[in-house]
């Protein structure tokens, strides 16, 4: 798969935030198809093609998934811990990005298998330097794992 054929989920339910990290990617050249999630149940709906996304069976899954902790219906640990027991979704790369400040989250996330934790900056240049970096290593430089599709 090409660089450009890489999907990216992104399971955030701040409309400003979600804005703010897809204008980032933009801002860093990343081209990548980025499909926004806004919540918990809504992410594990797209990556194993139930509901609304049922038409998604048989497609490859994203290359990676950048997910916030703080998410309505079912939240981002939960989330985690679902995609790390499954099969088909075990091996993804998942990097939180969130604003939280707990270490208990931080501890959290890589107890369930977080591959990346990366705490949201405040300043746009910052965010966007972060955004930047994420996409670099995680979808050119990172060897992923042998597609698998559901």
């Amino acid at each position: 798969m090409s660089d450009a054929n890489k999907i990216i989920l992104l399971v955030e339910d701040n409309d400003d935030d979600a804005t703010l990290t897809l204008r980032a990617f933009r801002r860093s050249h990343v081209m990548n198809t980025i499909t926004v999630v806004r919540d918990g149940i809504e992410a594990l709906d797209f990556l194993f093609a139930r509901g609304a996304y049922a038409d998604r069976a048989g497609v490859a899954l994203p290359t990676l998934i950048i997910l916030d902790l703080k998410l309505p219906k079912l939240d981002g640990l939960g989330v985690l811990k679902i995609i790390r027991a499954d099969e088909r979704t075990r091996l993804l790369p998942v990097v939180i990005l969130t604003s939280s400040k707990e270490e208990q989250d931080l501890i959290s996330g890589y107890t369930l298998g977080a591959n990346s934790y990366v705490r949201k900056p405040v300043d746009f240049a910052e965010f966007v330097e972060a955004v930047k970096v994420l996409g670099i290593y995680w979808l050119m430089m990172n060897q992923s794992p042998p597609e698998r599709i559901p």
